[in-house]
């Protein structure tokens, strides 16, 4: 035994031990306070906020798409409206192989083949349970053909959906327009929240530029779910009934257009097939009666999806069918112009009406030799402003347009509404071109100053609504509703009230104040407007075959334009110039004259003569418009 080795302090050790322990209590203590405090802060003080959490995990919010609005003629006649049908749709985790359902849903035609990558990758990335859709719209032959087949397919079925229908296709097209699918570019001009469960929205036409009247707004309903989400199928109403009521959507907003659903199937029928637009309006209110271009497509493959082989041939189609003519389409107006010219050349004394003028089928401005040439190669001999108008006289207009100077011109057909945006309530409206100095100073900025320089060739041709000179079916019609009026000019419209589905009240729009033409000697409108009518019904009048035997006044002009220059040595021959090259056709018209009713514009692309091809249409549209021709079958 080791005698030095140190005696055991036991009291010492048992002091450590003590406070080894009360240390530790306090600790623990400390830590049993800690939850306490938490269980209370969870408890009592935050108990509101995490039951409604919990509740949360369990119950889904899910929204409740609104009932888009009907579209309308202006007697009622459903435009546009939505269509029940069935989709055909599967469930990803309940089918046991997916590319092989895929492909023997294809064989049975019931899928698009082409599609079956697409479907794949969408049924992949998104959540196994939910319903990924195959074919949007089943007839009811593959309604059919499917119920047989349904035991061979677990996981697939169809459901009820509603989509856009348009009842009368072609014929509407580009004036009602279309919905699709919602972009990204959508979801950023309108409120989400409101969107929330809408798959699709207008694109074009009315469409798209009453959206938010059409839509209306979203409603939500509680669901309650599993911890994966899905849809409890047992008895929940314990739960549902602790819940805020539910919020049903409010249906979009029916809208009555001003078009006339007669009218417009005429005016389509009329055009027979070929390239144009047709425009026909009421020229005391601006209503919008016919808008229509060809050739045009069905919208409802917009609505209810397409292949991408259709969707190609529709934006591969040389003739363009989605590409609106009436509103966006710019075309030289031609001689279409002449009437206005002409009263701004009275107006400003640039002619009058006795002035008398010697046309030899040629002009030449002082000091060159360049022949700007006349229709009629013989000329039409001595005449004067109401013989240019009736007989399309081109040597006239390029005397007087270069008395009145390219400003003066522009100022005055401004005031008809060409070379601007009419204000029509339709999406990417053109605004033409009407040339001026400063317009192309502007335009060749930065260039040669020679190409900035304003010409006195330049103020000739566009005298007869060539060179730079452009405008739109629809500005043509406003424009000659303006002359119909005496200088009274109202805004276009297509839309005119709007009828809450669940109430039935209308809100009816107000027609704008409209702008006037500043032309103080009242006579030069009778002497414009007479001899317009002279066009139509006339001894001399350029389409007076179309107007000799009308049961009512008519007034109007022709026009023919240019798709490519001809030459001086040479001749136009319309049998020898490849059909796209041919000049377009194109008639303004209104009657009766005594008090208008109807104003039309017509656009025939390379139909060459706008008297002998377009006028006839113009006279049709007329014809039942003032009730003198049966509506169309």
């Amino acid at each position: 035994m080791d005698l030095l080795s140190p005696i055991k302090d036991h009291h010492s050790e048992r002091r450590l031990f003590i406070a080894r322990v009360v240390l530790a209590s306090i600790i623990a203590l400390l830590l049993l306070g800690v939850v306490v405090g938490r269980l209370v802060q969870l408890q009592v003080f935050d108990h509101e906020y995490f039951a409604e959490r919990s509740q949360g995990n369990r119950v889904r919010i899910e929204p409740v798409p609104p009932i888009r609005g009907l579209i309308l003629d202006r007697r009622g006649r459903v435009l546009a409206e939505n269509f029940p049908t069935y989709q055909l749709e599967l469930i990803p985790e309940q089918v046991p192989d997916l590319e092989q359902t895929l492909a023997n849903l294809a064989a049975l035609n019931l899928i698009d083949s082409a599609l079956i990558p697409d479907i794949l990758d969408t049924s992949r990335r998104g959540p196994r349970f939910k319903p990924v859709t195959l074919n949007p719209r089943l007839n009811d032959d593959e309604i059919a053909s499917f119920a047989v087949e349904r035991p061979r397919f677990p996981g697939v079925d169809f459901r009820p959906r509603l989509v856009r229908s348009y009842p009368h296709g072609e014929a509407v097209a580009h004036a009602i327009g279309y919905v699709g699918a919602l972009s990204v570019e959508d979801l950023e001009r309108v409120d989400a929240s409101s969107y929330a469960g809408t798959s699709h929205a207008g694109k074009t036409g009315i469409e798209s530029h009453y959206e938010f009247e059409l839509h209306g707004y979203a409603g939500y309903r509680h669901m309650v779910t599993n911890a994966r989400g899905r849809q409890l199928s047992t008895d929940t109403s314990d739960v549902l009934d602790t819940l805020p009521n539910d919020q049903p959507a409010a249906p979009g907003d029916n809208v009555y257009t001003t078009l006339d659903l007669d009218l417009q199937l005429l005016a389509t029928r009329a055009l027979g097939g070929r390239r144009g637009a047709i425009v026909a309006m009421d020229p005391w209110n601006g209503d919008v009666l016919a808008l229509v271009s060809a050739p045009s497509f069905d919208p409802e493959l917009f609505s209810v999806g397409m292949s991408p082989k259709v969707y190609r041939g529709l934006t591969g189609n040389p003739d363009q069918p989605l590409f609106d003519r009436a509103v966006v389409g710019v075309y030289p107006p031609g001689s279409t112009i002449k009437p206005m010219l002409a009263l701004a050349a009275l107006e400003t004394g640039a002619t009058n009406l006795t002035r008398k003028s010697m046309c030899r089928g040629f002009f030449r401005l002082p000091n060159t030799t360049h022949r700007y040439r006349d229709w009629k190669p013989e000329g039409h001999g001595e005449i004067d402003v109401h013989d240019a108008i009736a007989q399309s006289c081109d040597v006239y207009f390029y005397e007087i347009a270069n008395e009145l100077g390219i400003d003066t011109m522009h100022r005055y057909l401004d005031q008809f509404g060409l070379g601007q945006q009419s204000g029509v309530d339709l999406p990417r409206e053109s605004s033409g071109l009407v040339p001026s100095t400063t317009w192309k100073r502007e335009r060749f900025r930065g260039r040669d100053p020679t190409d900035q320089r304003w010409y006195d060739g330049e103020t000739v041709i566009a005298s007869i609504g060539q060179g730079y000179m452009l405008a739109t079916p629809l500005q043509l019609a406003s424009a000659v509703s303006t002359m119909a009026t005496r200088g009274v000019r109202y805004k276009p419209r297509l839309v005119a009230a709007f009828e809450n589905p669940m109430s039935g009240q209308r809100r009816i729009l107000e027609v704008e104040e409209p702008v006037r033409v500043e032309i103080e000697n009242e006579f030069y409108w009778d002497t414009v407007i007479q001899a317009m009518q002279d066009v139509l019904q006339g001894r001399r009048g350029t389409a007076r075959a179309i107007g000799k035997d009308a049961p009512y006044t008519m007034a109007g002009k022709s026009g023919t334009a240019q798709v490519f220059s001809v030459a001086q040595e040479d001749e136009y021959d319309e049998d020898e110039i490849e059909e796209r090259l041919r000049d377009h056709a194109l008639f303004i018209a209104f009657a009766p004259v005594e008090n208008p009713e109807i104003a039309v514009a017509i656009v025939i692309e390379n139909g060459s003569s706008g008297s002998r091809v377009a006028a006839p249409i113009a006279r049709t549209i007329m014809d039942y418009y003032l009730g003198y021709a049966d509506a169309p079958d």
